[in-house]
């Protein structure tokens, strides 16, 4: 009865055991999970972001561009018409 008894607290004890330790394992693995979404979700923000940046800085250096061409033309304007009052002076 002794050895009975013994091997029934012993199996209680190994599934009791058995049970916390999947409890933990799953907690540890939910953990993982929350931790490699989140990272993946900082690793996709990241690159969106990035993305935006490029696109703004695109954008920018295409208005600057594009406004040193205006300034350009505006320039070349300007040294025609001295130019071409110089010359009409001479006359």
């Amino acid at each position: 009865m002794k050895k009975l008894l013994l091997s029934a607290v012993l199996v209680s004890a190994i599934a009791f055991t058995s049970c916390r330790d999947e409890k933990k394992a799953e907690e540890v693995e939910d953990t993982i999970e929350n931790a490699a979404e989140a990272t993946g979700d900082a690793v996709e923000n990241a690159a969106e972001e990035t993305e935006e940046a490029a696109k703004d800085g695109f954008e920018a250096t295409g208005k600057a561009i594009d406004e040193a061409v205006e300034e350009t033309k505006e320039a070349g304007e300007s040294v025609k018409d001295a130019v071409k009052e110089a010359t009409d002076d001479d006359n």
